[in-house]
């Protein structure tokens, strides 16, 4: 996904020469053919998150589309701040690209997972949330993200995910179905959609219909589509790479509970807890239940509610 993101706003700057890259620290090699090709439209702030973002804001005040990059923990918690004044109450065009989502670092540990930054940039007036789940939908999600012209934070996983076949066009706040099924729905999006796509051949396999949402918007999130799911499904499941609270499982069951739709529900996430243990990200999932068995058997345990 790193790769696509950087790749796609190459493409960008060619046409569009208010573009910048600024970074904190991070990218080297990664970025060297943007520095390159387009001198003078690349800062490495250095480890100065809160200043990229103020200098960011500055630089979309002065007619300039700027692009902030650097590890998620870093970008939403340490420049929280800058962000919500400077950026989004001045509702400025600053696209805030994350990397590593989810326990894409999970090696690092609690310090470098990215596991509560959905909810603190949902809960931000004129923020747009964006989680593409493989590269091609990193690319779109860049170039989409060009064409709005308030903030935008892009939560990237981190480099090699798989590409996810019919992954559906893309819009911005238009949710996009990958599976029919009228047994249950998985609402999924982000790297772990993979997870949720996997869940829904074994359920079939077991002849149960699985319908599959891939949310790449939490905001705005596709309430027309969530709805239309549950109604016509028996049950549905939200699975995350993120905190059970204020992440995509907590804005569909707003969506839900706002909408009187009594249906059987589940969120699958991490607990309200820090991930303490040393592990790759797959290992991770296999702790916290992110394999196609453990979804699929949490789903047959829903429709017997």
């Amino acid at each position: 996904m790193r790769d696509a993101f950087i790749a796609a706003l190459h493409n960008i700057a060619a046409e569009d020469d208010r573009v910048m890259l600024l970074s904190a620290d991070i990218g080297f090699a990664v970025f060297d053919k943007f520095r390159d090709d387009y001198p003078g439209r690349y800062m490495n702030l250095g480890v100065a998150e809160a200043n990229m973002i103020g200098v960011s804001a500055g630089l979309a005040l002065s007619d300039m589309r700027p692009y902030a990059y650097t590890i998620i923990p870093f970008l939403t918690m340490r420049a929280f701040e800058q962000i919500r004044v400077d950026v989004c109450a001045q509702n400025q065009p600053v696209v805030i690209v994350g990397v590593g989502g989810g326990l894409s670092y999970g090696v690092l540990g609690p310090t470098h997972h990215a596991t509560e930054d959905i909810a603190v940039m949902r809960a931000l007036p004129n923020m747009t949330v964006i989680m593409p789940s493989d590269p091609a939908e990193a690319r779109a999600a860049t170039h989409a993200a060009h064409n709005l012209d308030g903030p935008v934070y892009i939560r990237l996983g981190k480099n090699g995910e798989p590409a996810l076949k019919d992954n559906g066009d893309y819009k911005i706040g238009q949710a996009v179905r990958l599976r029919k099924g009228s047994d249950i729905a998985i609402v999924s999006g982000g790297p772990i959609l993979k997870v949720a796509l996997e869940a829904a051949d074994a359920l079939e396999q077991d002849g149960l219909s699985c319908r599959v949402i891939n949310v790449h918007t939490v905001k705005p999130i596709d309430a027309d589509a969530i709805r239309e799911s549950a109604e016509e499904t028996k049950a549905m499941i939200v699975l995350e790479e993120h905190s059970i609270i204020g992440g995509l499982g907590s804005a569909v069951a707003e969506v839900l509970a706002e909408s009187a739709i009594g249906k059987p529900f589940k969120r699958i996430g991490i607990p309200d807890m820090f991930c303490h243990t040393v592990g790759s990200q797959e290992y991770h999932w296999k702790e916290q239940g992110f394999t196609a068995e453990s979804v699929a058997g949490s789903a047959k345990f829903l429709l017997q509610a």
